[in-house]
């Protein structure tokens, strides 16, 4: 078996899609036998017809150790998956505005406690909706500016589509929103509501980073595909992450499902589709495990890849501590981790009850995406899925723990 499993390795590293350098497993402290634990672990989700097939990535060391597809694309057409099948990231998304927000605080724009109103008028005065009976809320005025790290760690307040006494009127503005409209247009007509909390003294998930995208718009001047393809995509590579894939891409866009009562799962019913002008800095993205493995490296290196440098080590550094302070917490699926500028912290190994490392950061999209970067074993693990919801399996944990298992040096 582990003769066949090497013979497979060897194989295959010539096919794989230009993304980092590729390695065998044993070349960056891995073991290929053990390595490849993820593609029976990925199988048996297949077979029990949880997903209909997945990508995985793990590199090591700045090469890639393992690139494996596996089942279809589509269960009605039957289409292969590919290494380089295009996945909606949503949430994954998150962590490239708020790097191309970074970009835009090294070029001395901002300070991160500086109020967001200082670039978004709309957010002046802002007021917190507080229970009261028998009204639905009364208003209250904010203790305090939303700052741009309020942003950047979800805890602004902001109302959100899961929680808070303004939930039915978020609803109504995003249910609202037209095929023509932009996410300044969105951001405008979010200010306009009550805030859920005092800002800085919650987290709370949300269309935080949607805002921090607009702020992005607003400071560079440029509409944010445009901005996320000049510094970003371009310089690193990524050729297939975009907002809106061009229509000769579509042959390779995995179908997102959605679990079945009895077992199984059909495809998801998803929204009309409207016009191209929004650009969701919180989730809209399109992207495949090479491209992103890219990304992932580029911070793992410290902010630069191939001699492009997007960002200086000492902002990386900043923006993967704990932002959040001891006491406000994630939840409750996340435990031994906080949050940093854009991505979650794991800060206790231990309370998390994972492999990992103390330190290791990353974060994950509502179609069962995940990604995670260590930088004291030069790791990086991509999954990626299309599946909502998924908490009711355990890929996402189960692919980090086949990925660190094959350690060995």
């Amino acid at each position: 078996m582990r003769t066949k499993i090497a013979l497979l390795f060897t194989l295959l590293v010539p096919a794989w899609p230009a993304s980092l350098p590729s390695a065998k497993p044993e070349d960056v402290g891995l073991v290929a036998d053990r390595l490849g634990r993820i593609q029976t672990t990925i199988q048996r989700y297949i077979d029990r017809h949880e997903i209909a097939g997945a990508v995985t990535l793990v590199a090591r060391r700045g090469r890639v150790a393992w690139l494996r597809s596996q089942g279809v694309m589509s269960l009605e057409s039957q289409q292969a998956m590919r290494d380089d099948s295009m996945f909606a990231i949503a949430s994954m998304t998150k962590p490239i505005t708020s790097v191309a927000a970074m970009m835009l605080y090294e070029e001395g724009y901002f300070q991160l406690n500086d109020p967001v109103s200082k670039f978004i008028p709309e957010f002046k005065n802002m007021n917190v909706a507080m229970p009261s009976a028998p009204a639905a809320y009364k208003l209250v005025p904010a203790d305090q500016p939303i700052t741009i790290r309020h942003l950047l760690t979800h805890t602004a307040g902001l109302p959100n589509t899961y929680v808070g006494l303004t939930k039915t009127e978020y609803d109504k503005i995003t249910a609202a929103r037209k095929p023509e409209d932009t996410v300044g247009d969105f951001t405008k007509q979010l200010a306009k509501l009550p805030l859920n909390f005092q800002p800085g003294t919650s987290w709370e998930y949300g269309p935080a980073t949607d805002v921090l995208g607009y702020l992005v718009e607003v400071i560079s001047g440029k509409p944010l595909d445009q901005y996320f393809e000049e510094t970003i995509f371009k310089p690193l590579g990524m050729k297939d992450t975009s907002f809106y894939p061009p229509d000769e891409k579509a042959a390779r866009r995995a179908t997102i499902y959605t679990p079945v009562a009895g077992g199984g799962i059909r495809p998801m019913a998803m929204p009309a589709a409207r016009g191209r002008k929004f650009f969701s800095g919180a989730g809209g993205l399109s992207s495949t495990a090479p491209d992103y493995v890219r990304f992932c490296q580029m911070l793992l290196n410290g902010g630069q890849l191939d001699g492009t440098r997007l960002l200086s080590r000492k902002t990386v550094e900043l923006m993967t501590q704990n932002h959040i302070g001891p006491t406000i917490k994630l939840w409750d699926s996340l435990p031994g981790e906080r949050f940093g500028l854009g991505f979650s912290v794991r800060t206790d190994l231990g309370e998390s009850a994972n492999l990992g490392s103390a330190g290791m950061f990353g974060w994950g999209g509502a179609f069962g995406t995940i990604f995670w970067i260590d930088p004291k074993e030069q790791m990086i693990g991509i999954l990626m899925i299309q599946l909502r919801p998924y908490d009711q399996v355990n890929i996402r944990q189960d692919i980090r723990t086949m990925a660190y298992q094959a350690i060995a040096e």
